[in-house]
């Protein structure tokens, strides 16, 4: 215990997040960073205890996407720090905010052998903006405010801090304390004003335009500008997956059951905090006309021309660069023509593409197809629900099918393609916004990878409904299981994984019959706690037929 008018390390730790606006803790406890989640829980940080680093590490992720500030994870050394890269490296690849704190041995037993005793500053370097172990307790707030700036500004990302056990147990005087004032939020970048104008000229002259928007507008809060933006020039819009809902999912300027059509076409494409990774397809051909221009608006200006170059390269925050452009458009309104031959070919595909899956979601045969089950999921949905999916046709197929009318209220394994992130998103969204209905629409597979966050939901009574399409394995596995042969993507047939829930005090439900469905989603998301809609579906049953592979070799 410390003296009186001294505080330990692991309250200086706490206190010094707090005061940099950290409202909740994400992680595992145990040697050494015990101390920290009590001394966090005292400071008013809520601590959410997760089951396994990994998920942890993906809702704070999570949180920093949500809410612009990073979410931070704890774990302890060694072996928790090494499953806490998993949420750095999500973080990265998506530039959302975050910082993971790792425990370590006694610094003056490095190199001897200790306890949990590995490379974590080496394994973190990768994936992070800042990395560092503060040497003594006095720098400990330095370094905290620090880290969180790292995270924010510029291009948004993660950053580590390695705690030693001499650190979080040392004791201190508290007045020769200095904690960091708040760190406020980073500044909105605008563009150099002539390119702007030279980027609605440059708008002007295509013939087949298109806008997308990627999740770094939704990042930067841009829906208001970019829906005045669409609305004022009509230009034919597609969204990313986790762009989805920055402009409503149903307004008529939307092309997004075009999609490939829209890609290939295009003689222009405007990207609004979009890249053009393997989601976009690089933006070569066969996706893409290979003679297709580019206005890019990016945060960062190292993204500039990635893969396509540039004709216009808008360097900024997509909020603020998006007003500039208003501004122009305000002092010379310009609309793209409705009735052009461009539109028409949009709208012919779009509703080739609308009856095709109307079609497949009215097929109530059984075993049910995917298009039934996530048609049914939508209509027993609120309007304003936040949805986490994962898995492989569960996912792509729930972007056509699961409509997103509000900024950031979707989750998915998103541009590093992450499996395993849907529950710990899904408990972070029902954290963030516990005034929403959150549903995690995983496949058998990807809710696998961290079904026993189910007891965290469970213990912290967040009313999250999961529901499964279940087909028996990575990309569907046999009804019946040969023991001597079994598939490498095959899981045990008919699993009941709505029983896991019911371990916990939550409600479980399971489906097999088309007659069954919508009712049984009503009732479930109605429902004020957890619960789990396992549903199968028939193993065999795939996309509608595509016209490119979903990987652009």
């Amino acid at each position: 215990m410390a003296e009186t008018g001294t505080i330990n390390g692991a309250t200086v730790i706490a206190r010094a997040l707090k005061q940099q606006g950290v409202d909740n803790m994400f992680g595992i406890v145990g040697f050494p960073v015990q101390g920290i989640a009590s001394a966090a829980q005292r400071e008013g940080i809520r601590f959410f205890g997760f089951r396994n680093e990994q998920a942890a590490s993906y809702a704070a992720a999570a949180v920093g996407y949500l809410t612009g500030r990073p979410g931070v994870c704890l774990t302890v050394s060694g072996p928790g720090m090494v499953h806490g890269v998993a949420g750095l490296a999500n973080a990265w690849s998506n530039c959302w905010p975050m910082l993971l704190l790792g425990g370590a041995p006694d610094a003056y037993q490095d190199g001897q052998g200790a306890f949990q005793e590995a490379p974590q500053i080496e394994a973190a370097r990768p994936f992070v903006k800042y990395a560092h172990r503060p040497e003594n307790i006095e720098r400990v707030p330095f370094y905290i405010e620090k880290a969180i700036r790292a995270t924010m500004y510029g291009r948004p990302g993660a950053a580590y801090l390695d705690l030693s056990n001499d650190v979080i147990s040392a004791e201190i005087a508290e007045e020769s304390v200095e904690f960091k004032d708040l760190c406020p939020e980073p500044p909105r970048t605008f563009a150099d004003p002539s390119l702007v104008e030279q980027a609605v000229a440059t708008l002007k002259t295509a013939e087949r335009p298109l806008v997308i928007v990627g999740k770094g507008a939704a990042y930067a809060h841009a829906e208001e500008e970019v829906r005045d933006f669409i609305e004022r020039t009509q230009l034919p819009f597609l969204a990313s997956p986790m762009g989805k809902g920055v402009i409503p999912d149903d307004h008529p300027l939307s092309i997004a059951p075009a999609r490939s059509t829209a890609l290939q076409e295009t003689d222009l494409v405007f990207l609004v905090g979009a890249r053009l990774n393997w989601i976009m397809h690089f933006g070569l051909p066969p996706r893409f006309n290979e003679n297709v221009r580019v206005i890019q608006l990016d945060i960062s200006p190292e993204e500039i021309g990635t893969n396509v170059p540039a004709e216009v390269g808008l360097v900024g925050d997509a909020k603020a660069v998006m007003g500039q452009i208003n501004a122009v458009l305000e002092q010379s309104p310009w609309s793209y023509p409705q009735e052009t031959t461009w539109w028409t070919q949009l709208q012919a595909k779009a509703e080739e593409n609308v009856q095709s899956v109307q079609a497949m979601e009215a097929d109530d045969s059984s075993p049910m197809n995917y298009y039934h089950v996530l048609g049914a999921v939508r209509d027993a949905l609120p309007r304003d629900a936040i949805i986490s999916s994962e898995g492989a046709s569960t996912m792509d197929i729930g972007r056509t099918v699961l409509p997103n009318y509000y900024p950031r209220h979707r989750l998915d394994a998103a541009t590093f393609g992450t499996m395993g992130v849907g529950l710990g998103q899904a408990i972070a969204a029902a954290i963030v916004h516990p005034d929403k209905k959150v549903v995690a629409v995983e496949g058998d597979s990807g809710f696998g990878f961290s079904a026993m966050e189910v007891e965290t939901a469970c213990r912290y009574q967040l009313p999250i409904t999961f529901i499964i399409v279940n087909n028996n394995g990575i990309g569907g596995g046999p009804s019946k299981l040969d023991p001597d042969r079994i598939p490498p993507g095959a899981y045990t047939p008919n699993a009941r994984y709505e029983q896991i829930i019911e371990a916990f005090g939550g409600k479980g439900f399971y489906v097999t019959e088309p007659s069954e469905l919508q009712g049984t989603l009503e009732k479930a998301i109605a429902m004020d706690e957890p619960t789990i809609v396992n549903i199968m579906i028939d193993p065999k049953a795939q996309r509608k037929p595509q016209k490119f592979a979903w990987l652009t070799r």
